[in-house]
């Protein structure tokens, strides 16, 4: 048995849970539509460039949670998964989990994406682990502030070492899926990296490392990506 690590946005789905998120906020008139999308749009632009700020980020990204009871929060995000989450599902993705569960591998969901927002969609994944950036609670109530070390580029390499020392386990064998440069930190720490459908960067970082590239976007099944 071996660890199999999948990044979510982009990776497993065909798209960007966090970024559509605040979309959904915007559209039901939650947030400020023009100050919040414009803010959005930038740090999404960030994140593609490598040059997100992860804690100013998360300090936006989290603020609309403390604005509500955790009641209408979740009657907001069933929506949420309904209306952006499902669309995005990948056959191809469920088939490469099928596969690594076959194996008798360990599934774990590593992801910059808050764990409120991304909880549900490992949920429909039917993956149990899940690292993800924790938003703070204090007496049932969000209060706009991130805890704990954010599961970004070096943090996610972090956040995995002290979730591998709680559960003895270690990275002999072990699989990492993802599109991003910014998970080249990881990449460089399994045994079996792969990018999926990547950006440029990751695809040429792959290119020069010779690990593979694959796409989970076209049919039922992982396709080499050219």
């Amino acid at each position: 048995m071996a660890l199999a690590i999948f990044d979510l946005d982009n990776t497993l789905i065909a798209g960007d849970s966090d970024f559509l998120w605040g979309r959904h906020l915007v559209e039901r008139g939650l947030v400020d539509a023009n100050d919040y999308e414009v803010s959005s749009k930038q740090f999404y632009q960030d994140y593609l460039d490598g040059t997100l700020d992860i804690y100013t980020f998360l300090e936006f990204s989290l603020q609309p949670l403390r604005q509500h009871p955790p009641e209408r929060l979740l009657e907001i995000r069933r929506e949420f998964i309904a209306q952006k989450i499902l669309p995005l599902m990948l056959p191809a993705a469920k088939s490469l989990l099928e596969h690594h569960r076959a194996q008798g591998d360990t599934l774990l969901i590593i992801t910059a994406t808050n764990r409120f927002v991304t909880e549900p969609i490992a949920q429909l994944l039917e993956i149990e682990h899940l690292l993800a950036s924790e938003p703070e609670q204090i007496n049932g109530r969000y209060t706009g502030r991130a805890t704990g070390i954010p599961t970004f580029q070096h943090g996610k390499v972090q956040a995995l070492e002290a979730w591998l020392k709680q559960h003895g386990g270690n990275l002999e064998g072990s699989w990492f899926y993802s599109d991003s440069r910014n998970d080249i930190p990881l990449l460089e720490r399994v045994s079996n990296p792969v990018a999926v459908d990547p950006d440029m960067v990751l695809k040429a970082y792959a290119e020069r490392n010779g690990w593979p590239i694959i796409s989970l976007r076209d049919g039922d099944r992982a396709q080499p990506r050219n």
